[in-house]
């Protein structure tokens, strides 16, 4: 039997509860076979390295917390600003972006992201990957290619239905085998028109049989929406999730927090654009205004019991992989959150929505060891996960890679 201790200064289970000071975890076998809240004479005991017999790693002056888990991603698409490199990978054929997915993969792990969902790209790269490597050390869960109407935003991450097929029936004759439908119900936001919305992709119509479609096959469904009309008919058809959801409005936030549709906001990718000087003056500042924007509506869905499931959409412009869901977390602090419920969107409110929740997303007896260490207490989280000391997976310890940025393809 494999037995193990691990001490932190601070806990931060993944529920939304409380921090906690002092934790004794006892790894089992890979699992989390007790949490315990040592009082002062066995704290006095830790200091000595073994603890009663079995190893003993301490960190009295970090936080442990679950592993992170990023719930919208695209593994082949770049989050540099370089325009050019960017159209140029998108164009890649599978031997060369294979790599780079490899490489983006470990660097999230790296940063404690042990799981992400990946929202698609035109090639179908990131699913083919997963599949030629089912034991890649991120869980990863994949849409393939989206779906979008004829004529419509969404070249970059997929296709149309053909030959006269309705959505539904497209989604049916798709041998791809994916985790989740990606269906995109609107366009992009405007940078030049504050505010401005797009008519659906689809109608509910459409979407209901496709939903019905997709779930008869055992997928989840992702809706890209913005504005009032596209999230509004995806909810009303019952996707799993709002991705994005800019201006979408609080009629729509009180409709999913009844139904507990989980939202990724994807925030970051406004202060990214925001960030941008070369676009202009005036795209920055109205990226700007409709990054406020968000934040306000995510402050109400907060009031609301929205179930928020944090998503960076890295690979967009600016957007790099890993290094953005620090980001994101931190713009859920500004917008109200407190750091307990900020955790929780990375964890178990994403293990929940990737149906990991038996792997990822709590510590608590029963569950596997898959937890990391950051520096500091837990009220400097989000900012100090740049200072991530371990990241344990099933109790297994691996010391983080020194990425702080750096890589070439991120």
């Amino acid at each position: 039997m494999s037995k193990s201790y691990c001490f932190a200064g601070w806990l931060i289970d993944g529920t939304g509860s409380p921090v906690k000071k002092d934790v004794l975890i006892c790894v089992e076998n890979g699992l989390v076979s007790s949490l315990e809240f040592p009082g002062p004479e066995e704290l006095s005991r830790l200091g000595h390295g073994e603890f009663s017999g079995f190893t003993l790693e301490s960190y009295p002056a970090s936080t442990l917390l679950p592993g992170l888990i990023d719930c919208h991603v695209h593994l082949a698409m770049s989050g540099k600003r370089d325009q050019k490199l960017r159209l140029r990978q998108l164009r890649n054929e599978f031997e060369q972006n294979g790599p780079l997915i490899h490489e983006r993969i470990e660097k999230s792990l790296g940063l404690g992201i042990m799981a992400v969902r990946d929202g698609g790209d035109v090639g179908g790269h990131a699913l083919r990957y997963i599949r030629q490597n089912a034991h890649s050390r991120v869980l990863v869960k994949c849409a393939g290619k989206g779906w979008r109407a004829p004529g419509r935003y969404g070249r970059i991450i997929g296709r149309t239905p053909e030959n006269g097929s309705t959505l539904a029936e497209s989604i049916k004759a798709d041998c791809a085998p994916a985790d989740h439908v990606k269906i995109l119900n609107s366009g992009i936001n405007s940078l030049s028109e504050f505010g401005r919305e797009t008519a659906p992709q689809f109608d509910r119509d459409e979407l209901g049989e496709a939903f019905r479609q997709a779930r008869g096959l055992g997928r989840k469904i992702m809706v890209h929406a913005n504005g009032r009309l596209p999230v509004e008919f995806a909810v009303e058809a019952g996707c799993d999730s709002i991705e994005h959801g800019f201006f979408m409005g609080e009629d729509n936030l009180k409709k999913m927090a009844d139904r507990q549709i989980f939202w990724a906001p994807t925030a970051f990718t406004m202060k990214a654009l925001s960030a941008d000087t070369a676009a202009g003056a005036e795209q920055a500042k109205t990226a700007s205004m409709i990054l406020e924007n968000q934040l306000e509506q995510m402050s109400r869905a907060r009031e609301l019991g929205v179930a928020i499931a944090s998503g960076t959409d890295a690979g967009s412009f600016g957007v790099r992989h890993g290094l953005a869901l620090a980001e994101e977390l931190k713009l859920m602090i500004e917008a109200g959150f407190s750091v307990e419920e900020t955790i929780r969107s990375a964890t178990y409110a994403g293990a929940r929505l990737l149906g990991l929740d038996h792997e990822l997303g709590r510590l608590c007896p029963g569950m596997p060891a898959n937890f990391l260490v950051v520096s500091g207490p837990a009220s400097d989280l989000p900012g100090s996960l740049a200072d991530l000391e371990a990241v344990y997976r099933r109790g297994e310890k691996m010391t983080p890679r020194a990425c702080n940025g750096r890589a070439v393809h991120g």
